[in-house]
């Protein structure tokens, strides 16, 4: 039996209907723990961070994207002691290729300016 079934399900689930060429579940659920709103819960599985990357989301505005996963993951939003807080990054192939080339960008900018320094 696994330990994390939350996370197991929403991952298939993706997975299936997605295709994603990134998929990153982040479990912040022990971050949590302490609010309030968990008191009496104990599900380790509550609130994650997802990040995909898929060419399903082509010419879909974020809203729709974020509408996509929230009907894949429907069930695990309802149940109760199921997902609390989700917070998604979505994404296209495309998209995913311009953000890292930003990021190398800014830090080969970086290393210029600390060898200018030295």
């Amino acid at each position: 039996m696994s330990t994390t079934p939350v996370e197991d399900s929403m991952r298939f689930k993706i997975t299936a209907a997605l295709n994603p060429t990134t998929l990153e579940i982040h479990n912040d659920s022990a971050s949590h723990s302490h609010h309030k709103a968990m008191q009496g819960s104990l599900s380790k599985e509550t609130h994650f961070r997802l990040v995909i990357t898929s060419s399903a989301f082509k010419s879909k505005m974020q809203p729709a994207r974020h509408r996509m996963v929230y009907a894949l993951l429907k069930e695990e939003l309802d149940r109760a002691g199921g997902i609390h807080a989700l917070q998604l990054k979505t994404r296209t192939p495309e998209e995913e290729e311009r953000q890292v080339a930003r990021e190398k960008a800014e830090k080969a900018q970086e290393i210029e300016v600390e060898a200018e320094k030295v």
